[in-house]
């Protein structure tokens, strides 16, 4: 099924809208959080009693070329005795972001901004996340200051938290620097505008790779996985761009995770709950092992990070090619991250991929609501007020935002399987190499390789799983449902006809998606203003939920 006239923009804004209401997620503001942001003078004032002025420092910020919700900043210190200090500024979006406002509404009910290839449907209204709350350069703005001191073998030996006033120095992009790190490109103009900022950013890489090294040796694992880019030709879909990693996407990733351990350990030292990210033991292990044994390599009978990692390294050194592909059956198999509650005195579930313990969401409050509650939580601790919202209230928003995350991640790949979907339109017949995805009573899906793109077995599936290597040949499109059908080429008996596909359910019209339990008054008493709870009882009340008109960058972290 082709687009007419190749108005594939158009197609794919209609069927994430579409899909977003399906989910439970909210596609558009409500007049009152659209007034209501309207209404905010300007930033978050970055001063006070507590806040420290660092504004002097070399603080960059490394995104996608065309982010502009620039949630973090980092910058490194030498001049320590006992190792080189990293700082990282997340966003102080709760300074203008108040609980049981319109704006929190929102944020409450989708949890998280979501990433389509046609459009971004953002957590906050752009002119917060991209513009108030965001880490914008040459603009003084409020954050938190997060900053952990690491030696030469990549251990932390100490840490802080506190508020910070800051200056971005220069928006840099993950491709520019990661190509200049790995000398692979010249070194990005905006980088060598600063004085004293390249010199800075060799420290942060050598940093972040002594953390990276230090965190593999403890069990965390080296995973490769390929995001893809739609690229448009005005309104058609002309390209499925792999963005590979790089150093620099590297350096983010390892300062972050150090940041969002730190603030776990802090809130914890507080005695304060934390929401945790975390992933469980994988349940699916037998599946890993036999992985591996395909590839001649042996694995523990009992889930095991260490060796398990150990097997990664070698794979990656011995098929660098294929290794994204292992890598993407490793974490279909190791199951979905999720966050929970956890309170002082409990046992902890901790993160089997990081193999860390003390872990939480924190660094992204402009596009996740998780960040943005602890956040919350951490500037009562700082202010040395007493906790803002009830246990209850945080296990139910633990699991309401694990559901609302899984939505809006379904929602993200039924879009991104429209847009290959509309690239493949044209395509039928012809024969791909790919590699099995996932597999269970609901159907078997596979990637293909070139280009980037998953569609359902549904002739040929019977005895394939995780990890297998297929050729598929393209019987079927149809981008405004976002389907893709394959037939296996090769081995296994093929059906007759292509497996009928289930029809995803609709939530009833005039409901609405829903949002997580709010705290009582009590629950705020003795809190600041702006940190209190996810809501209160005087909230206005929500517009019906806009019904569909009509038939990238994903931020999701481990």
């Amino acid at each position: 099924m082709t687009t007419p006239n190749g108005q594939h923009r158009s197609l794919l804004i209609r069927v994430a809208r579409r899909a977003m209401l399906e989910y439970g997620l909210m596609p558009e503001f409500s007049p009152e959080a659209m007034a209501e942001a309207d209404r905010i003078p300007g930033p978050a004032e970055p001063r006070g009693d507590q806040v420290r002025d660092l504004r002097s420092l070399l603080w960059c910020s490394i995104d996608n070329d065309d982010s502009r919700d620039l949630d973090q900043l980092t910058v490194a210190d030498s001049s320590r005795d006992r190792g080189t200090t990293v700082l990282v500024a997340v966003a102080q979006v709760c300074a203008l972001v108040a609980p049981g406002s319109a704006l929190d509404e929102h944020a409450s009910t989708n949890t998280t901004s979501v990433y389509t290839p046609a459009k971004i449907f953002p957590m906050l209204p752009e002119r917060l996340s991209t513009n108030l709350t965001s880490l914008a350069e040459g603009e003084d703005r409020l954050a938190m200051a997060v900053e952990f001191t690491v030696t030469d073998e990549g251990t932390i030996v100490s840490s802080d938290v506190y508020p910070a006033a800051v200056r971005n120095k220069a928006k840099l992009a993950y491709n520019g620097v990661g190509a200049w790190l790995e000398g692979k490109g010249p070194e990005p103009q905006a980088l060598a505008q600063v004085t004293g900022l390249a010199d800075n950013l060799r420290t942060q890489d050598r940093v972040a790779q002594a953390l990276k090294t230090r965190r593999h040796e403890e069990g965390a694992l080296e995973l490769e996985t390929i995001d893809v880019r739609a690229e448009f030709e005005g309104e058609r879909v002309a390209a499925l761009t792999p963005e590979r990693r790089n150093r620099a996407r590297e350096l983010i990733e390892d300062f972050m995770i150090g940041a969002n351990g730190t603030i776990a350990r802090y809130l914890g030292g507080k005695r304060f709950p934390v929401i945790r990210r975390v992933v469980r033991t994988p349940e699916r292990w037998s599946r890993i092992v036999e992985i591996a044994q395909d590839l001649g390599e042996s694995l523990p009978p009992q889930p095991d990070p260490r060796a398990l990692n150990q097997f990664l390294l070698r794979r990656q050194a011995a098929d660098p090619l294929r290794f994204p592909d292992l890598s993407l059956s490793i974490i279909k198999l190791l199951g979905r991250g999720e966050y929970v509650a956890s309170f002082p005195g409990e046992s902890v579930i901790g993160h089997f991929g990081l193999a860390v313990t003390e872990y939480t969401h924190s660094t992204a409050p402009n596009r996740r609501y998780p960040d943005l509650i602890t956040q919350r939580l951490l500037r009562a601790a700082l202010s040395g007020q007493g906790v803002p919202y009830r246990p209850d209230q945080l296990k139910a928003l633990a699991i309401h935002c694990t559901q609302k995350e899984d939505g809006a991640q379904k929602v993200e790949r039924i879009a991104r399987k429209s847009a290959a979907a509309c690239l493949l339109s044209t395509r039928i017949g012809e024969v791909f190499e790919g590699i099995v995805t996932g597999a269970s009573e609901k159907g078997t899906w596979a990637r293909i390789l070139n280009p980037h793109a998953e569609g359902l077995v549904s002739r040929g599936a019977s005895g394939l799983d995780v990890g297998d290597h297929v050729r598929l040949k393209l019987i079927r499109t149809d981008p405004e449902r976002g389907f893709i059908d394959f037939e296996r080429i090769g081995g296994g008996a093929a059906a007759a006809e292509p497996r009928a596909r289930e029809p995803r359910a609709r939530r009833p019209r005039g409901t609405r998606p829903a949002r997580p339990p709010a705290p009582s008054r009590s629950s705020r008493r003795g809190a600041p203003r702006g940190s209190s709870g996810a809501g209160s009882p005087s909230r206005k009340k929500r517009p019906r939920t806009p019904r569909p008109s009509g038939p990238r960058r994903s931020r999701r972290s481990r």
